[in-house]
């Protein structure tokens, strides 16, 4: 998220990045910050998948080229197939 800041600056990041949905998870216990720069920020309650369903969607779809367990960072940018 930092990076994505960084990239779109404080004044362009809510026009991209209009609304973030996300679970209660320790790892989200920032996002809210993103509030003062025009972000909306929604939190979902916990085991309701159905709160987030692009999310759910995407999550499938990767899982169709990326097996659960296995490390993204094993892929990059071109990678087309698995490895």
């Amino acid at each position: 998220m930092a990076k994505l800041r960084e990239h779109f600056g404080d004044e362009h990041f809510s026009e991209i990045f209009k609304t973030m949905t996300a679970d209660n998870g320790p790892e989200f216990e920032t996002l809210s910050q993103y509030e003062r720069l025009g972000t909306k920020i929604y939190f979902t309650h916990p085991y309701s998948s159905w709160e987030r369903p692009q999310n759910e969607r995407h999550n499938g779809l990767l899982r169709d080229y990326i097996p659960k367990g296995t490390s993204i960072e094993l892929y990059s940018d071109d990678d087309e197939h698995r490895r």
